[in-house]
């Protein structure tokens, strides 16, 4: 990493330079790339400035504090680019380039897709009553159910009875 201290208002002390360049180097484990950053401090009567631009792998970030001591500035100033560099590391992991998505697309994507399309995520156990079809009409309208299985008490087989989007019925035997 590239770094450059600059100081504005006067001369600096070695020991400023020094906090600066040690605390900047903590940003190095969000940079893959080579990186250059450039730290203006200044001050002005009684109030400390710390400015950062660092620039690495097209990013620009930019942090300017100001506080009572040198190093609650620079502190400040490197918890803010901190922020924006795990942000910006967050948005890259959660994008992926379009050739990665093509690939997966034609190969694995859509087998996985059907495997999760085909999981069953509730088993129900039904007693069947043995009922006509009228009886079973009568239940689903009482309650707030689509369908209802039942045997059928004239031919003893089993039957489905669903309701459909319209407000009919459809029926489903068997020939059990």
């Amino acid at each position: 990493m590239k770094i450059s201290v600059t100081f504005r208002n006067g001369e600096g002390e070695n020991w400023q330079k020094v906090y600066a360049e040690e605390r900047i180097m903590k940003l190095k484990r969000y940079l893959d790339m080579p990186a250059e950053a450039h730290i203006i401090l200044s001050t002005e009567k009684f109030r400390n400035f710390a400015e950062i631009n660092l620039s690495a792998n097209g990013w620009n970030v930019n942090a300017k504090e100001e506080a009572k001591d040198m190093h609650l500035a620079v502190d400040s100033c490197i918890e803010k680019i901190e922020k924006q560099l795990k942000k910006q590391k967050e948005k890259v992991r959660e994008h992926k380039p379009k050739s990665i998505r093509h690939v997966e697309g034609k190969h694995s994507g859509n087998q996985e897709e059907e495997e999760a399309a085909s999981k069953i995520v509730e088993t129900r156990k039904i007693v069947l009553k043995p009922m006509s079809l009228d009886e079973a009409v009568m239940e689903i309208e009482g309650s707030k159910t689509r369908f209802i299985m039942y045997r059928d008490s004239s031919t003893e087989n089993i039957s489905l009875v669903y309701r459909l989007d319209d407000g009919n019925y459809a029926l489903i035997e068997t020939n059990s």
